[in-house]
């Protein structure tokens, strides 16, 4: 498409003042008493929540467990008594005080049919939203000055749940962030023994931008599960949360580990899913190759396994949309891009009659979705940083 004829939203998220009444926000929104509303979207085939908002309206069940506004939503698993967790980034309560980042709220029972929206039923740690891990913003907790701590996904298996996170220095809201850099400090893993009440971080990081290494491909990870094959498949690419990083190109690459040894810390086992004239498992410290050509311009991205099949979706930060792909086998080739839910559905033509909703990011693959082919995604959406939010949709083919 032509300069002319491209949106021309800004991707830059967590920029907007946290504002309040009657603003237009375009296509599919509108405000007013400082809560923002899509316009009706259906879903993919018909069934399920179409943009069900998760918080930010008045006597939710996320603002009673102390949530008013928040992102990312990024579902997972708890496998120690089938219940399900959703971990938000920068999230603020119901008077607009900041919480901090993560911030975790949970689900007792998930409706695979969609039937009924996600409705939170508590909050860790104690009862009420609050941030999950130890540390100060705008400070240097012993790694250098953070921001802020934004989770990228959660994982629970074996009686421990793990929480992959990005330490941002900068790139935040109005902060600068110059051309082909990505503002990170570090990235890093933590765990819980207790299912969300308390966290240890790992003692080992993968450094970012400031502690020395750029654009690193283990920015930002999505925790694909646990194969039958007995191995933890893990997805991950730079830093671009802030939809900021013009060096990103939307990269993607993967690597596999014996679960036990990530559970003790030794991410030096992982296998990399390498090329050198063909694909294979590299055991001799071969980095991972880049599974897309440059390009692609993906931003937060999310891939699980949805009975038997792997499932990927992502911002395309080019245009805005949430697209999804779909391969047998994570180290299988992958279908091509098909955008879900769009800023606009009239162009271009593979736009046409997708659910519509304005300046929308994220987009995390529930792993109870009722099938492959009707995915459960938890949206974000944003235009002010007061109407942070996550909304439901069901029913998506990819």
């Amino acid at each position: 498409m032509s300069a002319s004829q491209r949106p021309t939203t800004e991707w830059t998220r967590r920029s907007l003042l946290r504002t309040g009444t009657g603003l237009a926000l375009g296509t599919g929104l509108t405000v007013g008493s400082g809560l923002l509303r899509a316009t009706s979207a259906a879903a993919t085939n018909g069934i399920g929540q179409t943009g069900a908002p998760l918080c930010q309206q008045p006597g939710d069940s996320a603002s009673r467990q102390g949530l008013g506004s928040g992102d990312l939503g990024i579902p997972y698993f708890r496998e120690h008594d089938n219940t399900w967790g959703y971990v938000f980034g920068d999230s603020f309560d119901a008077g607009n005080t900041y919480l901090g980042s993560p911030v975790m709220l949970n689900q007792a029972s998930f409706d695979r049919s969609g039937a009924a929206p996600i409705s939170f039923s508590y909050a860790m740690p104690g009862g009420t939203a609050a941030q999950l891990f130890d540390y100060a913003h705008g400070a240097d907790n012993g790694h250098g000055t953070e921001s802020t701590r934004i989770p990228n996904d959660c994982i629970e298996f074996g009686g421990r749940t793990y929480l992959q996170y990005t330490s941002v220095a900068h790139g935040i809201g109005s902060d600068p962030l110059p051309a082909g850099v990505d503002g990170s400090l570090m990235s890093g893993v933590a765990y819980s023994d207790d299912f969300g009440a308390t966290w240890t971080d790992y003692p080992y990081h993968w450094a970012g931008q400031y502690q020395g290494v750029n654009q690193s491909m283990y920015g930002m990870w999505s925790f694909a599960g646990i194969d039958p094959d007995g191995w933890l498949y893990i997805f991950s690419k730079r830093w671009n949360g802030s939809h900021k990083n013009t060096a990103d190109q939307g990269a993607i690459q993967l690597f596999r580990i014996d679960p036990g040894e990530f559970r003790a810390g030794n991410f030096g086992a992982q296998q990399s899913w390498a090329y050198n004239g063909s694909w294979y498992w590299a055991t001799d410290g071969t980095p991972p190759s880049p599974l897309f050509a440059p390009g692609n311009s993906i931003g937060e991205f999310s891939v699980k396994r949805i009975d038997g099949r792997y499932c990927m979706s992502y911002l395309d930060v080019a245009d805005g949309s949430i697209c999804t792909r779909t391969a047998s086998r994570p180290d299988a080739p992958w279908s091509p891009p098909t955008p879900q839910i769009v800023i606009n559905n009239l162009w271009p033509p593979n736009h046409w009659g997708r659910p519509q909703v304005d300046s929308v990011y994220g987009g995390y693959i529930h792993p109870g979705s009722a099938s492959a082919t009707s995915l459960t995604l938890i949206v974000s959406q944003w235009t002010a940083q007061g109407a942070y939010r996550v909304l439901q949709f069901d029913g998506i083919n990819p």
